[in-house]
């Protein structure tokens, strides 16, 4: 097929940039699109729809993901929930426990309250 005098063939022609060349064929598409009868409005129902489409599928795999993760949360909680209140107490109570226990340290079993004895136990447990 013969060119219109004035242009050059695909091999001859100066490189063009991704973006022109983009714009090029999506001038070449919406003109083929308007010789078949439909119109721009068309086109942009047409891109809208398979954009939405697309972005619904995205979603989808998302909100599984997401379910997932607050499942997992959920499994967990109580647990982080005991590791962050015992490491509270490590870092904020073991100097006071240390100092009540030295006040009872001449003190028998029998003669200590129910919270010394407590105080002792956690102590032992806590040890470092």
């Amino acid at each position: 097929m013969a060119l219109p005098s004035g242009t050059l063939a695909a091999l001859n022609r100066p490189a063009v940039s991704s973006k022109m060349l983009a714009v090029e064929n999506l001038r070449t598409f919406t003109t083929s699109f308007k010789g078949n009868g439909y119109g721009r409005r068309s086109l942009l129902s047409l891109v809208l729809l398979s954009t939405a489409s697309a972005a619904s599928n995205a979603s989808d795999s998302r909100t599984a993901l997401l379910q997932e993760y607050i499942k997992k949360s959920k499994e967990n909680k109580a647990r982080n929930d005991k590791e962050r209140l015992d490491d509270y107490y490590k870092r904020n109570y073991k100097d006071y426990f240390e100092l009540v226990e030295g006040s009872v340290q001449g003190k028998s079993e029998e003669q200590l309250s129910e919270a010394e004895k407590q105080i002792r136990e956690w102590l032992r447990k806590n040890k470092e």
